[in-house]
């Protein structure tokens, strides 16, 4: 019992302070200029770079995969490592867009938290109403922003397996047989592949939407 509090007290500590530094980056990026409206705008802004990059990435490994399975003599060595080389990229693509969503998450709440304090502090009901009604309409367009980039990275896992999958298989049969066992995979990838390309579309699109929105007067 003691050890579950003992863990209990740690996770709390480590949230505490988490929180707590991200307060103070905030503090010290406003005391510069750079309010959460700024870091808000270059966030967007660097997930909207992150899903074009990892949509050249994922295009770029199924080409690779369309080469394996067009092989035709040559070292099946070197096919296995551009295969696990474009995997690896893919899983890396996959993870950096998943780090800037959750940057953009991070922000956002801090963003809306001190907007709402605010609305609070207006002696002019006009311009509380204007205020709160900016804000309403911004977290609206956030929250299909956030749905749209998650729904978009959840399409990349399929993609990732089906890869590995094909790296793992390759490495274990360097044979021609092999080739011809991939084979059979590759319309799913490519359906998969352009299914993730059209839901990363819709989500740079609302990137855009979004930026558009913030940097309204």
């Amino acid at each position: 019992m003691m050890r579950l509090l003992a863990q209990a007290l740690l996770i709390s500590s480590i949230l505490i302070t988490l929180t707590g530094c991200q307060s103070a980056y905030y503090s010290a990026m406003e005391s510069v200029g750079q309010h959460k409206r700024d870091i808000m705008l270059d966030r967007v802004e660097n997930a909207q770079d992150a899903q074009k990059d990892a949509q050249e990435q994922f295009t770029s490994a199924l080409e690779q995969l369309s080469q394996l399975i067009a092989y035709d003599g040559g070292d099946l060595a070197e096919q296995y490592q551009a295969t696990k080389d474009q995997y690896d990229a893919s899983k890396e693509a996959s993870e950096e867009v998943a780090s800037r969503i959750a940057a953009i998450e991070d922000v956002a709440e801090a963003l809306f938290d001190e907007w709402q304090d605010e609305v609070e502090q207006y002696s002019s009901a006009k311009l509380r109403r204007q205020s709160e009604a900016k804000l309403k309409s911004t977290q609206r367009q956030y929250k299909t922003l956030i749905k749209s980039m998650h729904r978009a990275h959840d399409k990349m896992a399929p993609v990732l397996a089906a890869l590995k999958d094909n790296t793992l298989y390759l490495k274990h049969n360097l044979n021609a047989r092999a080739i011809g066992a991939l084979e059979g995979e590759y319309g799913a990838i490519k359906k998969d592949v352009e299914l993730l390309i059209k839901e990363m579309n819709s989500a740079i699109k609302q990137s855009q939407q979004f930026l558009d929105l913030l940097q309204e007067p």
